[in-house]
């Protein structure tokens, strides 16, 4: 483990450090995320596409990594950053070591640098464009300069549609249930489901099908360019809309088939991409972030009751709360920022929250929304 590594913005900062992972070039957006567990979730997040991620933790690796706690196929985020990489991995349900698994993945990692120094950068200056290069790509009197250029030569995240490059290709059923300690995934099978849900993956976490399984949900997972009148033939009783990266506004086909399933006045729940898509097709607009929201401490407060909740956080997009339509009201809001945080249609039966109530990883305090998208449709019934 004592391969170079380099990390460049577009600004020109240069940070040196040691190889983690795979050997060569990577470019995305850099940002950083406040969590302190939840890593191997963290890189398997398809909402980190195009994302070198920045863990503001100093110790990253410490129980290794297993098959259970990926949220996805398999890594999504463009690279990892970390302050120190633990020589050992300990925990019962240890199975690899992060390193390895970086390597298996062909992610590039870089380590041993100031990343409270990063962090002050990317606060200050905002979400930047960088690049990492690692092994021998980091070598040579003109590796700075390569890297910086390879920084400045990524186009950035505004403007670009990643949630159809994330999604799924074709529809699949999801028959997984939340884990339990001792038991690992519960098996669909062994649920009562009596609700249908038609789940548009825009680049959707595994853990949100799994709550909707466990809360009696059979789920249909389709392509996120799938067109409205194909979801309801499957006789939905609700709809879901899931996280996914990339900026919301040129995902038209979305932003068609949601106004086309408000119209229908069925049962709608969106996370994350998915309530920016639902805001856009109400009316609403939304804007590119200074350097977003990543991290699983993020105060939000219910504008309803004045609870405040601990929430899981990963976005660089927002709804604009100026724009909302007379259709569209607020209903959740940040304390870090103000940022609008969830919306319900006052027409109809759909709303939808930013942060990530599957915390994965994260605290807990949000997942009754997924018992209230339950309620609609039983409601509906």
């Amino acid at each position: 483990m004592h391969q170079p590594a380099i990390l460049a913005l577009e600004d020109g900062s240069v940070f040196h450090g040691i190889a983690i992972g795979a050997e060569g070039l990577t470019s995305g957006e850099v940002v950083f995320n406040t969590a302190m567990t939840g890593y191997q979730e963290i890189l398997t997040d398809p909402s980190y596409t195009r994302q070198i991620v920045t863990l503001t933790y100093p110790h990253i690796g410490n129980t290794g990594v297993n098959s259970d706690d990926v949220e996805s196929d398999g890594v999504a985020a463009a690279g990892l950053v970390i302050r120190d990489l633990p020589l050992v991995a300990s925990s019962f349900r240890c199975e690899q070591s992060l390193s390895d698994y970086l390597k298996s993945q062909n992610v590039l990692g870089i380590a041993e640098i100031d990343t409270r120094r990063l962090t002050r950068l990317l606060r200050d200056k905002g979400a930047q464009n960088g690049a990492i290069l690692a092994g021998r790509e980091a070598e040579g009197d003109d590796a700075e300069a390569r890297a910086v250029a390879a920084a400045r030569g990524f186009p950035g995240l505004a403007g670009m549609d990643l949630a159809k490059v994330a999604s799924c290709q074709t529809p699949y059923e999801w028959n997984e249930g939340e884990w339990i300690l001792g038991q690992g995934y519960q098996s669909g099978d062994d649920i009562e489901r009596p609700f249908h849900v038609v789940a548009y993956d825009y680049g959707v976490k595994r853990n949100i099908l799994r709550m909707l399984v466990s809360r009696g949900c059979r789920v249909t997972v389709v392509p996120a360019q799938t067109p409205a009148s194909e979801a309801l033939a499957l006789n939905p009783d609700g709809i879901f809309l899931s996280n996914g990266p990339g900026d919301p506004e040129p995902c038209d086909y979305a932003i068609q088939a949601i106004t086309e399933l408000l119209r229908a006045n069925i049962p709608l729940f969106g996370i994350c991409l998915g309530h920016q898509l639902l805001a856009l097709a109400s009316g609403a607009r939304s804007m590119k972030m200074n350097h977003g929201h990543h991290g699983a401490n993020h105060p939000v407060q219910d504008l309803d009751t004045g609870r405040v909740m601990i929430t899981s956080q990963n976005h660089g997009f927002a709804s604009d709360e100026a724009t909302l339509p007379e259709t569209l009201r607020a209903t959740h809001r940040s304390l870090f920022d103000g940022t609008l945080q969830g919306v319900e249609r006052t027409d109809g039966p759909a709303f939808s929250f930013q942060g990530h109530p599957e915390a994965s990883p994260g605290p807990c305090d949000v997942a009754p929304l997924f018992d209230r998208f339950i309620a609609m449709m039983q409601a509906r019934r």
